[in-house]
Parts: structure tokens; C-alpha cells; sequence
């Protein structure tokens, strides 16, 4: 008695790759599995670029500003002083800094004095937010003191301020140039209070990353902002530094109760929360209409098969004759129709890796070609288009598009196994 071939024996891949390789005049790939074939490979290409750009964009945006902003922050409750004036300080500061310091999962706690200011040099006037910080507190700040973005002496920090690049372009000054501040809340006389001017020397300019950062922000020694901004034995608030940003949720009761009374905390997620869970949004809708573009691209598939298979019907007869199952057949089938699906997956998957890994060099080229201006970092906060590759995305996409293409491929490869083989070879 004969033994029945396994599945996917070798005569039905065999069979299949004549089929793929015949000419189109003698019932071959028709011109629709080419453009099946060229719109899985651009479906793909597109969705794994969109992924990459996806993740890099929201891996820029986090990095930046976890690399120069506090995790969390601690600011006091609104109160009256003696005065009767509202404030939202700390008198005991370094006491409180030390108890939020001691809570496992905090790296530091750093006192910091915050005011805004207008900032003048060689006749150009900007508008800046200042950090007063400590030396040592300044350095943990990783994409602020970045020797490879920065410039200057940091070790100079003590005696003048470290400024944002973007504050550096707008007063048109670098490192050991003098810029003017101007603050209106300045020295308390009995005619009033009359606004505090003083220069300072840059001794670092950073670039962090952000447009909004760099283009407004400079930082100057915790003691001096005290006496500029009249907080002597005072700090607005605790920048609060974790060992898991992405945990810091799980903190802020903790940090809250170390802090003491009167202390609220201000995570980073509260602050960016709404804008990555609309990038989230923006991503699962992103996945579903490109998905959906796959979709499209895999359904040709269907019309090229059906044209294969009823050039081929007569094929199909004498092999039914000659023993062939109806299995074998349908596997014939969908081996020449998951073929274009795999080589059109794989073309996409190459194709959106080299868009992913090589985006610097062809981003340059559209913007050099459109004229320059492409990108406006006053608009996006960050300076250029950024992608991440992750074997995730990647695995998806490819699961997205093989599992359409196999499923898509089964329908035709049906019709072509349930053929009459009588009905096949009645008019040959």
C-alpha cells in the first residue's frame, strides 16, 4: 500500500516555483502579483517607518526631559507670613531635602530657587527662566552638564550662571561674555520695591535638547539666587531625582509624606501625562489605518492568484487525474501566493530598517532639496526628526503582513483545490 506524502512535500513546491517562474504568456505571474508584491513591500516599509519614528519620537521626548528636568517636585502649599503676604516657600528646606533623600528609590532632593527675568546683552533683550541650584546638585542633571552638548568650564560654575544655547543665540554671547538680568521684584525700599539689576559672566552654555528649554532657561548658584530673587533662608521648591523615572508614580505618596506638612508633588507625568497618552492614541490609530494598508496590499494578492489559477486550469485537471488530493493542490496554491507575501514582507521589513537606521542622512537630503526649514524646533520642541528600532515594531509589522498574506492566500488556493477536474479538461 502507497504511503501518503507528507504535507509540503517536495513535488508541490516543486510544482509551485514552475508555476512562479513560467512566463506571463504561458500563464505565469501576472502583472497583479508584481503590484501585490511592490504594495506589501511599501505597506510594510510604511509601517515600520511610522513605528520607528513613533518610538524615537517619544524616546527623544522623555529622554529630554528626564535628562533636564526634575522627576518630581515638591513646592510648598499657599500661606500667609507674618505680613500677611501669600507665599509658597520652604524655611526648612534642607531638613525637608534630607527626609525626601532617605525615601528608597530617591537618588537626591535638591533645594532650587525658580523666577523669571529679562536677560539683555550687545542691545538684544530676552525673556529667561532662572534655576538657582547648588554646584553639586547641578551635575546630576545629566543633559544639562553633557560634556559633548555643552561648552565652557562647569568647574566655574560658583562664579557665574550656565545658560541654555538657545538664550546664547538670542543675546548673541558665548562662554566668559557677560549677560545683564533684570528682575522687577528687586530691593525693598520705602518708596517701594525697585527692580534688581546685576551682570553675570557665562561660564557654560548646554544644549539639552528641547527648544523650550534651551531657548529660556538658565541655572545660577543656589546662595546668589537667594539674595537676587530676596529668598535668604528660603527655596520655592525640591527637585526630587528617582532611580526609575518610569515608577515615579509609585513614589509621590511617599516622597509627599517625607516632605512634611504644607508639601505637594508635582511628578513628570503629571505635567507631560496628557501629551504621551495622546501620542499613544495617535499610535494605536497610526497602526490601525497603516494595518489597514496592508490589508489592501495583501487582498491583490487574491486577484493575481485567481488569474494564476485559471490559467492553469487545465494543469489542475491533468494533475487531479494523475492522483494529486485536493490538499495538495490547495497547498500548491498557497505556497505561489505566500511566496509574494513573504518576499514583500521581507523587501518592506529591509527597506524600513535602512529608513530607521540611516533617518539623519535622508532627512538632510529632503530638507536640503526642499530648500531647508523642514523641521521648525520652535514648533516641535526637539531639533530633528528621530527613530528608534525596535525588534518589537519589527516583529509586529511582520506578523501583521505574513498572517494577511496567508490568510488572504487561503480563499484562491480553496477554489483551485475544489476544481472539477472533468469541468477542467472538458474543452482541452
Amino acid at each position: 500500500m502507497a504511503s501518503t506524502p507528507t504535507p509540503f512535500a517536495g513535488f508541490e513546491w516543486t510544482i509551485a516555483w514552475r508555476y512562479l517562474r513560467a512566463r506571463r504568456a504561458e500563464g505565469g505571474v501576472s502583472v497583479m502579483t508584481w503590484i501585490s508584491l511592490v504594495g506589501i513591500t511599501l505597506a510594510v516599509f510604511a509601517l515600520i517607518a511610522t513605528l520607528a519614528v513613533r518610538s524615537g519620537f517619544r524616546a527623544e521626548f522623555v529622554d529630554t526631559i528626564l535628562g533636564s528636568n526634575a522627576h518630581a517636585t515638591v513646592y510648598a502649599a499657599s500661606r500667609e507670613d507674618e505680613f500677611g503676604r501669600v507665599v509658597r516657600t520652604f524655611e526648612d528646606f534642607r531638613d525637608r531635602a534630607a527626609r525626601v533623600a532617605a525615601v528608597p528609590g530617591v537618588v537626591r532632593a535638591a533645594p532650587l530657587v525658580k523666577g523669571q527675568v529679562m536677560g539683555t546683552a550687545n542691545g538684544r533683550n530676552a525673556g529667561i527662566e532662572v534655576f538657582g541650584i547648588a554646584p553639586e546638585d547641578l551635575a546630576g542633571i545629566p543633559r544639562i552638564v553633557d560634556p559633548e552638548t555643552g561648552r565652557g568650564d562647569l568647574a566655574r560654575f560658583g562664579e557665574g550662571i550656565a545658560i541654555g544655547s538657545g538664550v546664547a543665540r538670542e543675546l548673541g554671547v558665548g562662554e566668559g561674555d557677560e549677560v545683564k538680568l533684570i528682575s522687577p521684584d528687586g530691593v525693598r525700599t520705602a518708596f517701594g520695591v525697585s527692580p534688581r539689576v546685576k551682570v553675570y559672566e557665562v561660564v557654560w552654555i548646554f544644549t539639552a535638547g528641547r527648544y523650550d528649554i534651551d531657548r529660556t532657561r538658565i541655572y545660577m548658584p543656589f546662595d546668589e539666587a537667594q539674595l537676587y530673587f530676596n529668598r535668604e533662608g528660603q527655596a520655592d521648591e525640591l527637585e526630587v531625582m528617582v532611580e526609575d523615572p518610569e515608577a515615579i508614580e509609585a513614589l509621590a505618596v511617599p516622597i509627599q509624606q517625607a516632605a512634611g506638612e504644607g508639601a505637594l508633588v508635582w511628578t513628570w507625568q503629571d505635567s507631560s501625562g496628557a501629551f504621551l497618552r495622546a501620542l499613544e492614541v495617535e499610535d494605536n490609530v497610526m497602526f490601525v489605518i497603516l494595518s489597514v494598508l496592508v490589508l489592501i496590499a495583501t487582498m491583490n494578492i487574491v486577484s493575481g492568484l485567481i488569474m494564476l489559477v485559471k490559467n492553469k486550469g487545465r494543469d489542475i485537471g491533468i494533475l487531479r487525474t494523475m492522483g494529486l488530493t485536493e490538499g495538495a493542490v490547495l497547498r500548491v496554491f498557497f505556497i505561489c501566493g505566500a511566496f509574494t507575501g513573504v518576499l514583500g514582507t521581507l523587501m518592506g521589513v529591509i527597506l524600513g530598517c535602512l529608513f530607521a537606521i540611516y533617518i539623519d542622512p535622508i532627512f538632510s537630503l529632503v530638507n536640503y532639496v526642499s530648500g531647508g526649514g523642514v523641521w521648525d524646533p520652535a514648533v516641535r520642541g526637539i531639533y530633528a526628526l528621530p527613530a528608534k528600532l525596535q525588534a518589537g515594531d519589527v516583529l509586529s509589522a511582520m506578523a501583521l503582513s505574513l498572517g494577511l498574506s496567508f490568510v488572504i492566500t487561503i480563499f484562491p488556493a480553496r477554489r483551485a483545490a475544489r476544481m472539477n477536474p472533468v469541468e477542467a479538461l472538458r474543452y482541452e
